[in-house]
């Protein structure tokens, strides 16, 4: 049962970075139009974060975390180890910064976001970091 958990947590996980890694990008395609004034593409930028958001980032970071409880529950002894607080520290960050996402979505939705398409270049950057972190906890177990 272990690794049926662990294979629907993974997949899970790619589902949820996927996206984190897409919405960020949104925002920048976004706010090229808004600079440009093209109001057609923001529209249509609008439902693609709207859906994103809702269809798949909501749903993969709850599989995501049920499933990652669950693995958990299974393995209580992962928790006396350093690596999985570290993994832990990053997840918690990667649930802010997929609400951070959210809040975007929303001050782009209501045309109230200044913030530039190099902000969001930068912004895109940050689960990067925190993947690579997560990646070599789980699989290099270095402490």
């Amino acid at each position: 049962m272990y690794l049926w958990i662990k294979a629907f947590h993974l997949i899970a996980v790619v589902c949820w970075f996927a996206a984190l890694f897409y919405m960020p990008r949104l925002f920048v395609y976004h706010v090229e139009a808004r600079d440009a004034g093209d109001s057609q593409a923001i529209a249509y930028f609008k439902t693609m974060q709207r859906k994103l958001y809702r269809g798949i980032m909501i749903p993969s970071m709850i599989a995501t975390l049920v499933l990652g409880i669950w693995l958990l529950a299974l393995v209580p002894s992962f928790m006396s180890m350093g690596w999985m607080h570290l993994k832990l520290t990053m997840v918690v960050l990667l649930i802010g910064y997929h609400h951070a996402c959210g809040l975007y979505m929303k001050k782009l939705a209501a045309d109230n976001c200044h913030k530039t398409s190099r902000y969001f270049r930068f912004f895109n950057e940050v689960p990067v970091l925190m993947l690579v972190v997560i990646v070599i906890c789980v699989i290099v177990k270095p402490f």
